[in-house]
């Protein structure tokens, strides 16, 4: 892993090696808190990022300084949490997919209405759902002790697999989707045709 996601120089540099980086590092907000298990990179270059048609009001966040939360209303009910990458005036972040809960399942179990550990987090609207993040954090610092924290792997290490994007109808061939391999209980399906692919083999 390069650097720590309490710095802003951890997100000052290419959205993808941030992504991976992201994987296996703690999402906390309050008592609440997961370890990312999945990620999705964005780039002003392809037509699936917001940050594609320019600058624009609801972009702003995006082509801002880096190491700060994106995070943005999806199908006018949900709440997707994003981290802000690349240096200042280039539109690209983080897609915070799923986590695996950690802290305050109790107060996440209330908030999304189930009882499940593993769907608590296992999609980017359920996620911020159960952590509580909602639209007023847009553009809040992930670093310095704002209220979104990103904080180190410490000692786990992820088994992080690549793989085509999901949810999505443009650029979708595009291999910037980042999964731990070891927590897939958690994470949003389909699984990487990679890991799956790798799942077969070991099973012939």
């Amino acid at each position: 892993m390069t650097g720590d996601p309490r710095s802003a120089a951890f997100y000052d540099r290419s959205v993808h090696d941030v992504a991976r980086d992201l994987v296996g590092c703690v999402v906390r907000h309050g008592e609440t808190a997961g370890r990312i298990v999945e990620v999705e990179s964005y780039h002003q270059e392809e037509p699936a990022c917001h940050a594609f048609v320019g600058l624009t009001p609801r972009t702003e966040v995006l082509f801002g300084p880096p190491g700060v939360a994106y995070v943005y209303r999806s199908y006018g009910i949900h709440a997707l949490l994003n981290a802000v990458s690349e240096p200042e005036g280039t539109g690209a972040a983080v897609l915070i997919r799923a986590l695996e809960p950690l802290d305050g399942l109790d107060v996440m179990r209330r908030r999304r209405g189930l009882d499940s550990e593993r769907l608590l987090c296992s999609g980017p609207g359920k996620l911020t759902q159960a952590l509580g993040i909602w639209l007023d954090l847009n553009g809040t610092p992930l670093t310095g002790g704002g209220p979104i924290e990103f904080l180190p792997r410490a000692d786990y290490v992820p088994e992080t697999v690549e793989g085509v994007r999901i949810g999505i109808t443009k650029a979708v061939d595009l291999p910037w989707r980042f999964v731990d391999a070891a927590r897939t209980a958690y994470v949003s399906k389909p699984l990487p045709e990679s890991l799956r692919r790798a799942r077969r083999a070991a099973a012939a």
